[in-house]
């Protein structure tokens, strides 16, 4: 039996979203999810404790960051990702593919891996699938994600088909590197850009291999909302309904939704950290900047719908004070927000699809956090 397994719990009826539970060597996740993102074993500026606090079950850390600090074999050495962290929750690592190839002019792509110069100090570096199988064994997380090219947008048709044929081998020399299969499941990644065809082949080569469960790459990388939808709905009914389904890298509340009611079941992105470090606060009416000087005497909460420890302790005036005071707790109490925000949101959306009412739920939900201006795609 796979290290990670899923079971489906039930389908809405007004939408076809799923609820279901995720079963890891970590303990059991309830879908769908949003999974924090903690790049370099690190959520910014949170502490396990507080993530536990707000009931992070799963979080995401990156391969390539790690594989060059502190080093994957020195995360070995202290136990795995687990114990080097402190954190007794599942964890899933990326494989490092979309940082390598962001690179762009430092790296070089060729069939047998990816050759790249470090962001850092400009050292020379080179990661095959074998070698991103080794590292991510090393760094012990419950799911491992297959090395995969994620193709930028906008790309021709043939570099994508091209890309796309050499991340399904790259997917094969994967599985048969990978190691650890009794405690790390290896996920497939599905890839194809923004071309319906190409997602379907990729999604039907992948599922012969068997994957323990699948994300689907190269959406969010600047194409139109609804294109991206659009390739959801060519690719997600190919996927087995016993898989568990990844939308990587998304992490704006629209897309959560659409994507839950298109059968997707795990979310992560850096979104409610970035933009939290930058004093911006999602809440139930939209989002809050509460740096500005608006708040410099509101001393309501941030959002007086959420029981986020931010929102259950201190106001907007004193949280803005902070972060114009130059202070890390500012930062980091509209960080810890957003994350709860998000996590609460899947807790509304689990909630509304055990009661066949998740289109019911979307309409209100947009109505108070877009108001009149709903976001690109989204017709009601």
């Amino acid at each position: 039996m796979a290290a990670v397994t899923y079971e489906l719990k039930k389908v809405c009826k007004q939408s076809g979203a799923r609820l279901g539970v995720l079963h890891t060597p970590h303990g059991d996740i309830d879908t769908p999810i949003f999974m924090p993102v903690g790049t370099q074993a690190s959520v910014k500026g949170i502490s396990p404790n507080e993530l536990r606090e707000i009931n992070a079950r799963i979080i995401l850390s990156n391969t390539y960051h790690l594989y060059l600090r502190p080093g994957h074999e020195l995360v070995r050495e202290a136990g795995g990702l687990h114990k080097f962290m402190n954190w007794d929750r599942a964890i899933l690592t990326d494989s490092g593919g979309f940082q390598i190839f962001s690179l762009s002019t430092l790296r070089k792509i060729t069939e047998e891996g990816v050759y790249f110069n470090s962001h850092l100090d400009g050292s020379k570096h080179f990661i095959s699938p074998e070698k991103a199988m080794e590292i991510e064994n090393a760094l012990g997380a419950d799911i491992m994600m297959a090395f995969d090219e994620c193709a930028p947008y906008p790309s021709t048709y043939e570099y994508t088909k091209k890309s796309m044929y050499m991340t399904t081998r790259w997917a094969e020399r994967c599985l048969k590197a990978h190691k650890d299969t009794e405690r790390q499941s290896l996920f497939g990644i599905v890839q194809g850009g923004t071309f319906a065809d190409l997602r379907q082949i990729s999604a039907r080569d992948l599922v012969a291999m068997d994957f323990p469960g699948y994300g689907i790459g190269g959406l969010s990388v600047g194409e139109p909302a609804p294109l991206m939808y659009e390739m959801l709905e060519a690719t997600v009914p190919l996927l087995p309904d016993n898989k568990p389904r990844y939308l990587m890298g998304v992490g704006t509340p629209d897309y959560l939704i659409e994507g839950a009611i298109r059968g997707i079941d795990m979310f992560d992105c850096v979104l409610p950290t970035r933009i939290g470090r930058n004093g911006t606060c999602m809440t139930s009416r939209g989002k809050v900047i509460v740096r500005d000087a608006r708040y410099a005497r509101d001393f309501t909460p941030v959002d007086p719908e959420c029981g986020c420890p931010a929102c259950r302790n201190h106001t907007r005036a004193y949280i803005r004070h902070l972060i114009k005071a130059g202070e890390m707790y500012g930062l980091r109490l509209a960080t810890l927000h957003n994350l709860y925000f998000l996590l609460d949101l899947m807790k509304q959306v689990r909630c509304a699809i055990l009661n066949d009412s998740l289109l019911d739920f979307r309409r209100e939900f947009y109505e108070k956090y877009y108001g009149g201006e709903l976001p690109a795609g989204i017709v009601l």
